[in-house]
């Protein structure tokens, strides 16, 4: 089975400002090692999926550059290739309008490679998907599309398209972000909504992009096909929820998938990773996140005390620093004496002696004054710093650092 995956990529990821100031949302750093973009392209590879484009377009430099230093794959075979592809502009002097549109814009990408599936994921998600079992799924039904599915509280169903299928997962309704989402026959607080991740039929995503529906300009899957081609084309709902990943933990959430599209979400999906029994535990070797080699010597605990963290490689941890709840990626100094809690903070930062954080994420490239607060006091805060209304600060990637 010859499969091509298209990742998109280009999304504008405006709600996680400030963090997406200078890069895309797929670019920004999660979970002290990794970049967003790590969980899909793992996902595909560790699917035994080794051919894909990633389709790029707003701020798209500083992903370009991480996908060209840490996952190179060309040289294994002459069809293992992961190429990043702006907008060509085959089709005219423009952007890609829409997820659908994306594709059809490099349609020719398709045609080329002639696979028998395509696999057309988004690129911004933190979740663990066996790709294999979504498309034995979508053959065994004889799908010419199927939709992965997940169930999401019905309060939150209004961001997503919502699903209504018959007992074999056949979708018969799909509604595009409604404002009064339908919920689960027997479960009114929950809903069965898209992940926006698509296996096509390769002979059926030609007929519709290029055939019926080539005439609308800003083309969106959600929006305007899978609504209208339900009844002409076999349409299934795979339910993610029935995966059985390899070497996952009893104690985790089962379907654990997260949009990190706010501010609020990107911390609270930080801080599943912590804890004895995480929500999200990727300490996996049977279904590895993968990331780039950071060549940094390791941790230095010089003192302190460090309770329910991650901290990543290169730091340094002066005596009397207290840590707690904090996700610390590589190469952080912490001063002596200073107190962190509850905080995100990204490489290349440094908190000074004395300094205290609390529920703050701290992008790369930040140094905190010696005894500095942040986060203790909001009108004090609110002069200098973005406050999500959440209540969590958040300071840019610095700018006086490369």
């Amino acid at each position: 089975m010859r499969v091509l995956g298209m990742i998109m990529a280009g999304g504008k990821g405006e709600r996680l400002y400030p963090l997406t100031k200078d890069r895309s949302k797929p670019s920004v750093p999660f979970g002290g090692k990794y970049r967003i973009v790590d969980f899909v392209l793992s996902n595909f590879v560790n699917s035994g999926i080794f051919s894909s484009y990633v389709l790029v377009q707003y701020l798209s430099q500083s992903l370009i550059e991480y996908l060209r230093t840490t996952w190179r794959t060309e040289g294994i075979a002459s069809d293992h290739f992961l190429t990043c592809v702006p907008p060509q502009m085959r089709l005219g002097e423009i952007w890609y309008r829409g997820t659908a549109d994306s594709v059809r814009q490099n349609i020719n990408l398709v045609r080329d490679f002639a696979p028998d599936l395509v696999a057309i994921f988004g690129a911004d998600h933190i979740y663990r998907m066996d790709i294999g079992q979504m498309i034995q799924f979508h053959l065994k039904n004889k799908a010419d599309v199927t939709v992965a599915a997940n169930t999401v509280p019905i309060k939150e169903a209004s961001a997503f398209g919502v699903l209504g299928t018959e007992k074999d997962g056949r979708i018969v309704q799909f509604d595009e972000k409604p404002a009064h989402p339908r919920a689960i026959p027997g479960n009114h607080k929950s809903a069965y909504v898209s992940m926006g991740n698509y296996i096509f039929n390769t002979e059926t995503l030609l007929q519709v992009l290029q055939k019926r529906f080539c005439d609308i300009p800003a083309l969106d899957f959600g929006k305007h096909i899978l609504p209208k081609i339900l009844k002409d084309y076999r349409t299934y709902a795979y339910n993610f929820q029935s995966q059985v990943l390899p070497g996952a933990k009893p104690y985790e959430e089962q379907g654990y998938w997260r949009d990190v599209g706010t501010i609020e979400s990107f911390w609270q999906t930080n801080m599943d990773l912590l804890g004895p029994k995480p929500k999200l535990d990727l300490n996996n070797p049977k279904w590895p996140i993968s990331t780039t080699l950071n060549r940094v010597p390791a941790t230095k605990f010089l003192g302190g005390t460090i309770i329910n963290s991650i901290v990543g490689d290169g730091c340094i941890i002066s005596p009397k620093a207290k840590i707690k709840n904090c996700v610390i990626s590589d190469s952080v100094t912490v001063g002596d004496g200073a107190e962190l809690e509850d905080c995100v903070i990204m490489d290349n930062c440094e908190i000074k002696a004395g300094a205290k954080l609390k529920k703050v994420i701290m992008d790369r490239f930040n140094t905190v004054a010696p005894k500095q607060t942040i986060g203790l006091n909001m009108e004090q805060d609110a002069q200098k710093y973005y406050i999500d209304p959440s209540g969590i600060v958040v300071l840019p990637r610095g700018k006086n650092k490369f």
